[in-house]
C-alpha cells in the first residue's frame, strides 16, 4: 500500500473542493434552492443545493482511477449513481419519501449483487462470538445500507455537520483498516473522507452551498458499504460493534429520534425539531459551537471504534457497554427521548 491512500485522499479532496463552486453555479442557474418554509429550518435565506454532485464526482473519479474495475466496485458506483440521480430530483422537486426509499433499496440491492454482504453478526452468547446469517444475509445487508444512508440524511441539519461527521467516520474506518491491515478498503475510506472534507470548506458556517439529499444519501451509502467491507474480513465477537461506533453520531441520533417518536406515538417518518443539534442549540450554543461539539463527540466515538477493534474481545465489549451507558446519560440530560407535554 505504501501510503498510496494519502494520494487518493488528496485527489478526492481537491476534486470536491474545486468542483463545488461549479455545482453552486449550476444550482443557482436551474433554481435548485433550499427555501426555508418551516420552523425546522435553521437558515433564513434560500441556499443552493447540488454540493452532493461535487462529492459524487470526486468519489467516482477517484474510484475509477485508484480502485480495480471489478464487479464489486462497479456495482458500488452504479448504486451510488442511482442514489445521486434520485437525490438531484429530490433536491429540485421534493420527491415523496416512499419513492426515495424505493431508490435507496434499489441501490442497496445493486451493492448486494456486487458482493457487498453481511455474513455474520456479533453474538456474545454464542460460543464463537458471532452467528452466521445464512438466508438472512441479504435482507439484513439491505436494511443496514438503507438505514445508514438515512442516518446521514437525518443529521444534515446544520452547516458543515453531515460533511464533517461523515469525514470523521470515514477516517475512523480508515484508521481501523490500517491497524488491521485491510488494504482493500483503506483507499475506499480515504476517497470518501477526502470527498466529504473537500466539500466542507464551502459548507461550514456560514455555508455557501448545501449538499442536499444528493450528498447526504451518497455519503451514507458509501459509509455503510465500507463498514461492511471491513466487518466481513474479521470474524470476531466485536465485528459489527466497530462500524456502529465509527458511524456512531448519526446512528445514535436516528435511534433516539425513532425511540422518541414511538414514545410519543408518532410516525417514525415524522420530522421534528428535537434532534441532538437542536437540543444543543436550545442550551445556548450557536451553529458553529454546536457543530464543533458534535465533531468532538464523533471523534471520541471514532477513537473508541479504533480502540475496540484492536483490543481483547472482552475489553472491547466492556468498553462498548460503558460508552453506551454514557451516551444514554447524555441523551437523558439533553431530553433526546423525552415524552412530549400534552397541551
Amino acid at each position: 500500500m505504501d501510503k498510496f491512500y494519502i494520494i487518493a485522499f488528496f485527489f478526492a479532496f481537491v476534486i470536491a473542493f474545486s468542483v463545488t463552486p461549479l455545482a453552486r453555479r449550476l444550482a443557482l442557474k436551474v433554481g435548485a434552492l433550499d427555501v426555508p418554509k418551516s420552523e425546522r429550518k435553521i437558515h433564513k435565506d434560500p441556499m443552493p443545493y447540488f454540493g452532493g454532485i461535487a462529492i459524487y464526482i470526486a468519489i467516482m473519479a477517484c474510484m475509477f482511477v485508484f480502485l480495480p474495475h471489478d464487479k464489486t466496485n462497479i456495482s458500488i458506483m452504479i448504486g451510488a449513481t442511482v442514489l445521486v440521480l434520485a437525490g438531484i430530483v429530490d433536491d429540485m422537486y421534493e420527491m415523496p419519501a416512499k419513492i426515495k426509499l424505493g431508490f435507496q433499496i434499489i441501490a442497496a440491492i445493486i451493492a448486494v449483487y456486487g458482493g457487498i454482504r453481511i455474513y455474520f453478526i456479533t453474538n456474545p452468547f454464542h460460543s464463537a462470538g458471532y452467528s452466521v446469517l445464512y438466508t438472512l444475509s441479504v435482507p439484513i445487508t439491505i436494511i443496514w445500507i438503507v438505514g445508514i444512508t438515512n442516518t446521514i440524511n437525518l443529521i444534515d441539519g446544520l452547516d458543515g455537520l453531515a460533511a464533517g461527521v461523515s469525514g470523521i467516520a470515514a477516517i475512523s474506518l480508515l484508521l481501523t483498516a490500517i491497524t488491521k491491515g485491510y488494504d482493500f478498503i483503506i483507499i475506499q475510506c480515504a476517497i470518501v473522507a477526502g470527498a466529504a472534507l473537500g466539500f466542507l470548506p464551502h459548507n461550514f458556517n456560514p455555508a455557501k452551498i448545501f449538499m442536499g439529499d444528493t450528498g447526504s444519501m451518497l455519503l451514507g451509502y458509501m459509509l455503510s458499504i465500507v463498514a461492511i467491507q471491513g466487518a466481513v474480513k474479521s470474524v470476531a465477537a466485536i465485528t459489527l460493534i466497530v462500524p456502529i461506533f465509527a458511524i456512531g453520531l448519526p446512528i445514535l441520533d436516528t435511534f433516539f429520534a425513532i425511540l422518541r417518536r414511538m414514545i410519543n406515538k408518532k410516525s417514525i417518518m415524522e420530522a421534528d425539531k428535537e434532534h441532538l443539534h437542536h437540543q444543543l442549540m436550545k442550551k445556548g450554543l450557536n451553529q458553529k459551537q454546536t457543530v464543533l461539539v458534535l465533531y468532538g463527540i464523533s471523534i471520541f466515538l471514532g477513537l473508541t471504534a479504533v480502540f475496540i477493534s484492536n483490543c481483547d474481545t472482552q475489553i472491547g465489549v466492556l468498553t462498548g457497554v460503558i460508552v453506551a451507558l454514557l451516551i444514554f446519560v447524555l441523551a437523558n440530560r439533553l431530553n433526546l427521548i423525552k415524552k412530549a407535554n400534552k397541551k
